[in-house]
């Protein structure tokens, strides 16, 4: 049951961001290497209002559904929003910041899917 709620909480959030026109969203699955969480989504947004709006997008669109965000850190400065959902890890970032934190390649032990897979 636990698979399938974080499932569907990284679908919402993927959802939820591409309304938004993030860039580049990644899922990343990375259960089998670590405990912090199922999946990490990770997007892009071109300015500080888009990525604050990304964010408030994703945290609508999940508690409406019941999932509230445990924590989120960064949404004043928005060069890297992290949303805390438990199974989920939510990761907005501006594009410079993403490219500078790279967590695709700190990460790159998880297996990267499609919203197809979820």
């Amino acid at each position: 049951m636990a698979e399938k709620q974080s499932k569907i909480m990284a679908k919402l959030a993927y959802e939820a961001l591409a309304d938004k026109k993030a860039s580049d969203i990644r899922i990343i699955d990375i259960e089998e290497v670590s405990v912090l969480a199922d999946y990490f989504i990770i997007a892009s947004g071109s300015n500080r209002n888009q990525v604050q709006a990304m964010a408030d997008n994703v945290e609508e669109e999940l508690h409406k559904a019941g999932y509230p965000v445990r924590q989120t850190e960064g949404y004043s400065s928005a060069n890297w929003i992290l949303m805390d959902y438990g199974d989920l890890i939510v990761h907005v970032f501006d594009s410079e910041n993403r490219l500078f934190y790279d967590l695709e390649r700190i990460w790159r032990d998880g297996k990267n899917i499609s919203i197809e897979e979820l």
